[in-house]
């Protein structure tokens, strides 16, 4: 087994070259060279002990060393880590692409750090620009309020892992997505977010493909409608496994990488954002299993939020409206509106479209949420450096904090 592993040295990496150019930057490894600083004379070569704060001191200071003998002004565009006898090279770029293109190249040429720019006080940018370049992941991102998620942040500059239990319908999505941006904007991966080595190999992969990342879109979740007094222990367990635990088991692994990050890029934030719902707000009738983890999935926000500031992790909650026209509503065989007909939720409701009318009904906007209401929640949630810990309701006014 080797002994630099890409999960605990890509993103110190990643950190090192976030906190000099004071943007989002993808790293990607070579093969592990023997003769690396022979082949690559410029670049900086480090002895990487395996504990993760004397490694990310011991980075720092070769790199200070480093840029003091090349005038200040650059970056090395290779590292070469050692650990005994072995050598792995990585190579940075400004987006995957780039990155790629160096390392096929062996391009290990310095690269300029560009002056710092400030910031207009108060100033307006748009605000999807503020995932432009970013390195973001999307699980449950195959389909549903997922898929949209995947196709905003695509659409807004972002490089997105497509992570789902489905692979096929990631790999597809992906697929469709990188032909239409003519660049990598999508990379599928496996997952079942309930399986912790599941989600422990996600982050390792994402790890080895750019270095890190920037933002984290806990999004996958699962619904079974049934009374209390009828639903069976096995299904209220499936819920609670996928919509609970595999929130706390995204949070853990996400956070370790971008603690790894922070060690070097401590002024560069990150953010964790779980997609929660109203009926993480307000009790859900036929609901239990579902409103339960939902409520539960707040409660860990806002103790992850208080634990992972330290690393400026911000990590938050949108909670939208029913999304009417996804599949998990609108399934003609198992969706929640031929459950909610059956389990008779709706008193009175004869057919599928009378339950579609009585949600619409409880909207004072009378419609559902749509994928550009999460979107724009999403955008706020990044932006925002001053908010923590929050669950931000996207619901038309049907549900409103107090």
């Amino acid at each position: 087994m080797s002994d630099i592993s890409h999960t605990f040295a890509a993103p110190l990496l990643r950190g090192l070259y976030i906190g000099a150019f004071g943007r989002p930057m993808a790293l990607v490894p070579g093969s592990a060279l023997g003769a690396a600083e022979g082949e690559a004379p410029e670049a900086l070569s480090v002895e990487l002990p395996r504990e993760e704060g004397p490694a990310a001191g011991a980075l720092s200071a070769s790199l200070a060393a480093w840029r003091g003998s090349h005038g200040g002004q650059h970056m090395p565009g290779c590292v070469v880590l050692r650990s005994g006898s072995e050598r792995r090279a990585y190579w940075p770029g400004l987006g995957l692409d780039d990155a790629r293109r160096r390392m096929e190249r062996r391009d290990a040429a310095p690269l300029p750090v560009p002056p710092p720019t400030a910031e207009i006080a108060g100033s307006a940018r748009r605000r999807s620009g503020v995932v432009e370049g970013r390195i973001a992941l999307v699980t449950g991102g195959a389909q549903g309020f997922g898929e949209e998620i995947v196709r905003g942040l695509v659409a807004s500059g972002a490089l997105v892992y497509v992570a789902d239990l489905n692979l096929a319908g990631a790999e597809r999505l992906s697929s469709e997505l990188n032909a239409a941006a003519g660049r990598a904007a999508a990379i599928p991966v496996s997952v079942n977010v309930s399986d912790e080595a599941s989600v422990e190999a996600m982050f390792a992969l994402v790890a080895e493909r750019s270095g890190g990342l920037d933002l984290v879109v806990s999004n996958a979740g699962v619904l079974k409608a049934s009374s209390v007094l009828e639903q069976e222990l096995a299904a209220f367990k499936f819920v609670t496994d996928v919509n609970y635990v595999g929130f706390f088991l995204v949070t853990k692994h996400a956070g370790l990488l971008l603690r790894r990050q922070a060690r070097l890029a401590a002024l560069w934030p990150t953010d964790i954002v779980q997609v929660n719902s109203k009926s993480g707000l307000e009790g859900s009738n036929r609901n239990g299993s579902y409103a339960g983890s939902k409520f539960g999935g707040i409660g860990l926000v806002q103790s992850f939020a208080l634990e992972l500031v330290e690393w400026g992790i911000k990590v938050n909650a949108i909670c939208p409206g029913n999304f009417l026209d996804g599949p998990l509503w609108s399934d003609p065989v198992k969706g929640l509106f031929v459950q909610y007909l059956q389990s008779g939720k709706v008193p009175g409701a004869k057919t599928v479209e009378d339950v579609r009318k009585a949600y619409e009904a409880k909207v004072p906007m009378r419609r559902g949420c749509v994928g550009e209401d999460v979107m724009r929640a999403i955008y706020y949630l990044v932006e925002q450096e001053y908010e923590t810990g929050q669950a931000l309701p996207v619901t038309g006014g049907q549900v409103m904090l107090s």
